[in-house]
């Protein structure tokens, strides 16, 4: 394998370690400093020229992409990942864990745990705000930063307005969080290789700091992480689509809350907390990973005219309810079954012996003049009224969709 590591910093402690346990294991190996590409673009030749010059061929590529690059570092990204080059971070996931609002917004349709958060631009919007995340004290966040720069506790409604207001007149786009008393100066940093955690810790804040960031003074210690923390970092960033990627999670009280997932997490820290060889992980699983290159969906399976991709759900009465996924008919239908979605439980390549169940989701693919009669029409979602808010008169108006 011919490795690329794109790093505008050859000698940080990460790009370091990742060359030497690539060249370890005699793997080729060259650091590119990202921000030293152009890129060409011409009909059916995508193309990159490297310090002038024509790049010559890599089999993958490893991006390093620093927050104050992320623009042109992703855009280096897409070029390699239409030249066919195996990015184990997509442009687009490294995109979207870099904001910190898109990746909430993500993460929020799925079963994963988040603490609640609130995104408003008006003034009169804060105070409303501030009430539905559950009132002071509150955490305040830029909505690009690393590091725990831009991440702020507000003790007071006031302080809370204040600092809003300053971030806001100085053309910042902030979040309101939740602030989880249960985890103060602590969080959990899980370590995501493919499919799997290779390596936590946690992270403990000192003296009045609450931000427990090592470059904050946070102090470390090895975790193993149960089932359920380990799962939730493994969906957020396969949600997110990255394969390697720090998860950084919330100890709450009702389980994980993932705070944000970093696409470029550092291995410095870790590495020496856990004494773990996570630079040679990583380049075992690009390794194993590197024929099978990154296939958009959308693109390659609706090129066949009236055949597409879609979800079918299984809701409480439904015919399929209680049968096999040979005897329900779908494959006699031209539908193909890829994953099977059961709560949090991903089952990809489901038996045809297995039951269907109620609120099952099916991925399918097939014709879609016929999976079109088995999705059920959009119906508007209910909102949830605080009747004690409402006058009398209005609860049975508000009681119904409105």
């Amino acid at each position: 394998m011919k490795l690329g590591i794109l790093s505008t910093n050859p000698n940080c402690y990460s790009t370091r370690r990742l060359r030497e346990a690539a060249i370890h294991r005699g793997q080729k190996v060259k650091v590119l400093n990202t921000v030293k590409f152009a890129i060409d673009l011409q009909p059916g030749e995508p193309d990159l020229y490297f310090r002038q010059k024509q790049l010559s061929t890599y089999d993958a590529v490893l991006p390093r992409i620093g927050a104050s690059i992320t623009y042109f570092g992703t855009a280096v990204v897409r070029q390699f990942e239409q030249m066919d080059v195996y990015c184990v971070n997509s442009s687009a996931g490294i995109a979207n864990s870099r904001d910190k609002l898109r990746s909430l917004q993500i993460l929020s349709r799925h079963h994963i745990g988040i603490p609640q958060t609130t995104f408003v631009r008006e003034k009169k919007d804060v105070l409303p705000a501030i009430e539905r995340v559950g009132g002071a004290p509150v955490i305040i966040k830029l909505l690009e930063g690393t590091q725990g720069i831009g991440v702020l506790l507000a003790e007071t409604v006031k302080s809370a307005e204040a600092i809003i207001e300053l971030l806001q007149s100085q053309k910042q786009s902030v979040l309101i969080q939740k602030f989880v008393a249960e985890s103060k100066g602590r969080d959990i940093r899980a370590f995501v290789v493919g499919d799997q955690v290779v390596a936590a810790m946690r992270r403990v804040a000192q003296g009045q700091e609450f931000r427990s960031n090592v470059h904050r003074g946070g102090v470390t210690e090895p975790i193993v992480l149960d089932e359920s923390y380990c799962e939730t970092a493994i969906r957020a960033a396969q949600i997110l689509g990255l394969r390697v990627a720090g998860v950084d999670m919330l100890e709450a009280k009702d389980g994980p809350q993932v705070m944000e997932i970093n696409s470029s997490p550092g291995l410095e820290g870790i590495e020496q907390c856990t004494h773990l060889d996570i630079a040679g992980a990583i380049i075992d699983y690009m390794a194993a990973q590197v024929d099978f290159p990154e296939i958009d969906l959308r693109q390659r399976l609706t090129v066949s005219r009236g055949y597409g991709v879609t979800e079918i759900h299984i809701p409480e009465g439904s015919e399929y309810l209680g049968q096999t996924l040979a005897g329900s008919g779908l494959r006699s239908k031209d539908i193909n079954v890829l994953t099977l979605y059961r709560g949090t439980s991903v089952i990809p390549n489901p038996r045809p012996d297995r039951i269907l169940e109620a609120g099952d989701r099916l991925l399918c693919f097939g014709k879609l003049e016929l999976m079109r009669d088995l999705i059920p029409a959009k119906t508007r979602r209910r909102r949830r009224v605080k009747i004690q808010d409402l006058p009398e008169s209005a609860v049975t108006e508000h009681s119904s969709d409105t």
